[in-house]
């Protein structure tokens, strides 16, 4: 009897475990993805196209002549009126688009009844087809405009003044209402499409912060896509910038202060003698020593502030001097001025644990004056010691990320 753990088995198994998984990632992707409107601006839509056939309808009543046999409102009115007033930013939906595509369209119908309309198949696929190419060539692609050839086949159109006493009316009169609403209602239409120059530098962000790719960059990629997209190219860099900055912001709170600071940290103790730390820090160019114990736990810290306020630079001009005397080293045993670091650091000095978000110490650094925070690991040990120089190199590394 086979064993049914064996791997002869399990490949049938595996493989409709398999079969299984890509038949629901299929029906996954079927899935309609979630509309990010709020009810507000769905009202706003449904009205808006209510508004907008409602006025061509009228307007058409009033002032169009009409060929016999056709209405005065065209079905592919309808779905223009779902872009113009739904998505009014679309490229498919712009003023030129809808007039131009819609009666381009009709027109191409119409020839086909004339030259095809022996085989009514034939002539539909031709005109629908025909009229998405000439919308190519036209700019003017606008989904509606392959119902629009449609119809004027399905209907038998012959009469040319169909397109233009019709189609083409029925056009311009949406698209004005969809300028005057959408212009009411706080949406730009019509909705520039100019694509930006090769060598426009890329937009910043709310903040005024500048994204690392350039509008020629974009322009590149867009090339490389090759598809049409339904969105303008402005909207889309704004989105993508928008997307970058967040992006940004979102790894600055997942750096930590141990993944950016200073590892290599001299320190002095207690009882070093001042002449000692003022050489440690012409040494290494650096303008402050935290002060530890025998355990590496920080006491205090010592900067150049301290050495200028023990020395009280302040109340004598001959400042060179007076740095002199309080460094060299008194060589009797009592002495009226400050002898080693303990005597003039700063005790009240912040810490960071070396895994606390980088973020939190940026208002630290920017608002109340500090250049160095020593970082401390495990039982409060010093492990490093983060500047201001340390948090500009990271921030320069994250916006080029």
């Amino acid at each position: 009897m086979p064993d049914p753990t064996s791997p002869a088995d399990a490949g049938p198994m595996t493989l409709g475990a398999r079969l299984v998984g890509a038949f629901r990632r299929w029906l996954q992707a079927l899935r309609p993805a979630p509309m990010r409107v709020d009810a507000g601006e769905r009202l706003r839509v449904v009205a808006g196209a209510i508004a907008g056939v409602l006025v061509t309808a009228v307007l058409m009543e009033l002032l169009s002549r009409h060929a016999p046999g056709v209405p005065r409102l065209v079905a592919p009115l309808g779905a223009s009126a779902v872009l113009v007033f739904g998505v009014p930013a679309s490229p498919l939906a712009q003023p030129w688009a809808v007039v131009v595509g819609n009666t381009a369209s009709a027109l191409v119908g119409i020839a086909c009844v004339h030259l095809f309309g022996g085989v009514p198949e034939l002539a539909a696929a031709i005109a629908v087809g025909g009229a998405i190419g000439l919308m190519f060539l036209l700019r003017c692609l606008h989904p509606p405009g392959g119902a629009a050839a449609l119809l004027m086949v399905l209907s038998g159109a012959h009469d040319w003044h169909v397109a233009l006493d019709t189609v083409l009316p029925n056009s311009a009169l949406l698209v004005a209402a969809g300028m005057l609403y959408n212009g009411v209602t706080g949406r730009r239409y019509p909705h520039p499409q100019v694509a930006a120059p090769a060598a426009a530098p890329a937009r910043g962000g709310p903040a005024g912060e500048a994204t690392a790719f350039s509008g020629a960059d974009l322009e590149t990629v867009l090339a490389h896509y090759n598809q049409v997209l339904d969105i303008p190219r402005d909207d889309l860099q704004a989105i993508v910038d928008e997307a970058g900055l967040l992006a940004a912001r979102r790894r600055m709170t997942t750096l930590r202060c141990a993944d950016v600071m200073s590892r290599e940290v001299k320190t002095v103790e207690w009882g070093t003698p001042l002449q000692e730390a003022w050489s440690l820090l012409r040494e290494h160019h650096i303008k402050a020593l935290p002060v530890v114990d025998r355990a590496r736990r920080v006491v205090g810290i010592v900067t150049l502030a301290d050495f200028l306020r023990g020395a009280s630079l302040d109340l004598h001009a001959d400042w060179a001097t007076r740095l002199r005397q309080l460094i060299r080293p008194t060589p009797s045993t009592h002495s009226d001025k400050a002898e080693v670091v303990g005597q003039i650091m700063s005790r009240q000095v912040r810490v960071a644990s070396a895994d606390r978000p980088l973020a939190d110490l940026v208002p630290l650094f920017a608002a109340t004056g500090h250049h160095h925070i020593p970082i401390v690991g495990d039982e409060a040990r010093l492990v490093g010691i983060l500047t201001q120089s340390d948090l500009v190199a990271a921030l320069a590394r994250v916006d080029r990320l």
